[in-house]
């Protein structure tokens, strides 16, 4: 079979690159060609384009690059075209990717959607669309399924790739040792996201705090996409430390986390690390999905678990002042910890144990075959 997928950010690329090795274990004469990053590439797939091309977030930044957005969606309908894939396998990134399903469609060509888009947090009428041009939908949320089967819309529910990250996850014994960290001091992890408008909205207010926490030490998780140069323009203070590609390391090691909304505000929760969720994009950006956002909360713990969890900073309240007073809280508050961390439990609870790539490529394979069809 020849799979043709899609990820836009660096999440769906560790995610589809786990995908993308089960395919080859179920499916050995598999070829895999599409759109991604460094990890999906080393997984088995031909790299058409990498991610951080095309890494565009908030209303206001997608609308400024509209025009090479559309240069790009020209150019992967016309490679799609051109390999004729048996399936084309989206993951999240739902503006570029529904674009393609449709496209795939009209071409004749099944779509399988991993990882689905946030349709449920706004715009809910857009399952009408998906109905339309998605032949399977596999989903990662345990509270995705209820809310298709509202639309008469089936889906597999595959369990959470974070969740079989996490648990894979063996953590490094010299981790402070190599990366020069002090060994008489907590650590607050500061995970500020890794897309550049995020690291810039962020990461400057969240090291602001330091001078209130002297008896921590504040380390960044960096990621290689971007050079020391530029994550070390934020280093003002030589008790801030930036370490690279070692999230997981330094959640297993934190006392605390201020962590941008996204993936690692599950993975930080599946860590057992207590947390503040922090978010601020342009006011314009802000502005749109104040109006259009359906949903309660913005960080993924507080949504599976259906109650505020953790403390969600967003935009307006995300000052210095209030991130120390909530830092604060879950450094010192017994009381607020042990519920935060029943919180987790309950996410956990809801989540369910899967191995979710291995139970994707095996629907996807069975899905494709012909008596099963």
């Amino acid at each position: 079979m020849k799979y043709y997928i899609i990820a836009g950010e660096r999440s769906g690329d560790l995610h589809a690159s786990n995908l993308i090795k089960q395919l080859l274990k179920q499916d050995p004469s598999a070829q895999i060609r599409g759109w991604g990053g460094d990890m999906m590439q080393e997984a088995g797939m031909e790299l058409v384009h990498h991610y951080q091309e095309m890494a565009f977030m908030g209303f206001a930044e997608v609308f400024k690059s509209l025009r090479k957005i559309l240069g790009f969606l020209k150019e992967c309908k016309a490679d799609i075209k051109a390999w004729k894939p048996d399936v084309v396998i989206l993951v999240d990134y739902a503006g570029f990717n529904m674009r393609v399903a449709k496209f795939a469609k009209r071409q004749d060509i099944k779509v399988f959607y991993y990882i689905s888009p946030k349709i449920w947090a706004w715009n809910q009428g857009r399952v009408h669309n998906i109905k339309k041009v998605v032949d399977r939908m596999f989903v990662i949320m345990p509270f995705e399924e209820d809310f298709y089967a509202r639309f008469d819309y089936k889906v597999d529910y595959v369990g959470n790739p974070v969740n079989d990250s996490v648990s894979d996850h063996v953590s490094t014994t010299d981790f402070r040792t190599k990366n020069k960290l002090y060994n008489n001091k907590p650590i607050i992890a500061i995970l500020p996201g890794s897309r550049k408008q995020e690291i810039e909205n962020m990461l400057h207010v969240m090291l602001s705090v330091l001078p209130s926490f002297r008896d921590y030490q504040f380390v960044v998780a960096g990621v290689s996409n971007f050079s020391r140069s530029y994550y070390e323009q934020y280093n003002k203070d030589p008790n801030i430390k930036i370490i690279y590609d070692q999230t997981y390391d330094l959640l297993a090691h934190a006392k605390a986390a201020l962590v941008t909304s996204g993936t690692a505000t599950l993975e930080t929760a599946l860590f057992n690390v207590p947390q503040v969720v922090c978010y601020k994009t342009s006011t314009i950006s802000y502005a749109i999905g104040k109006r259009v956002i359906k949903v309660p909360y913005i960080s993924l713990v507080n949504l599976i678990a259906d109650k505020p969890v953790v403390t969600e900073l967003i935009q307006d309240d995300f000052t210095p002042k209030k991130i120390v007073a909530e830092l604060k809280e879950v450094l010192f508050d017994k009381y607020f910890i042990k519920k935060q961390l029943e919180g987790y439990e309950l996410v956990r609870k809801k989540i369910g144990n899967f191995r979710t790539a291995e139970r994707a490529a095996e629907l996807m394979v069975n899905y494709l075959d012909t008596r099963q069809a």
